[in-house]
């Protein structure tokens, strides 16, 4: 196929052609999430809720090659160890009543810098018992409306922002693409393929996106 040339990079001799179709997206997106929205320096901490999802697993390995330190969540006892694989320093069960007290513990009471929100209509609220003064708050994903307290981020000074690839201007794009591609080349990214699909079987994969609760990215697999 034909490409603009700024938006090819090669693929490291280590990585299969399935995990450089995995890269686009999902690095894009936790790229932008992370650093051009959030802000994330090297030496602070932050929570990436929904760890092991195909956004999150990316986030987790930016922020962590990046010099942070990472608390990622996930449902799962397998969820949670792919998170943990991936370089978070500390990982929570999401669906353990409290699960965010243990934040206080992990660091010293100060509370996350970031927070990257998966499930805003589900934790927007909630976070703020994670979050430190001045922190802030980026929205990837919401499914619904939600009832909020301004009051919390009144209290806290926190700053809620919002992200979506489509307002990233080429420099946004090149930037990102180029810090992912540094990021797969030196070793500390590397896309997780649960499963390849060959494309005859294009709506299986669409089934198996939409009903199971696979790890990592799945793939069409177009070579054959």
């Amino acid at each position: 196929m034909t490409c603009d040339a700024v938006g090819v990079h090669p693929l490291p001799a280590r990585l299969s052609f399935s995990q450089g179709a995995s890269v686009g997206i999902p690095y894009l997106t936790a790229y932008r999430a992370l650093f051009q929205r959030g802000g994330l320096s090297a030496g602070e901490t932050v929570l990436i809720h929904g760890a092991s999802g195909g956004v999150g697993i990316p986030c987790v390995q930016l922020a962590s090659g990046s010099g942070a330190t990472v608390i990622g969540t996930a449902g799962s006892e397998e969820g949670r160890l792919l998170v943990a694989q991936q370089g978070a320093h500390h990982v929570l069960d999401h669906t353990k009543p409290g699960y965010l007290d243990e934040i206080a513990s992990i660091t010293d009471g100060r509370g996350v810098q970031l927070i990257i929100e998966m499930a805003a209509d589900q934790n927007l609220e909630s976070d703020f018992a994670a979050l430190a003064k001045y922190g802030r708050i980026v929205v990837v994903g919401s499914r619904a409306p939600i009832s909020f307290t301004p009051r919390l981020a009144m209290v806290a000074e926190a700053d809620i922002r919002g992200t979506a690839l489509w307002n990233m201007s080429d420099t946004d794009v090149s930037q990102a693409t180029n810090a992912a591609a540094e990021h797969l080349a030196r070793g500390s990214a590397a896309p997780a393929v649960a499963r390849s699909f060959p494309l005859e079987l294009a709506a299986d994969a669409m089934n198996a996106v939409m009903s199971s609760r696979a790890r990592g990215k799945l793939v069409l697999d177009c070579s054959h």
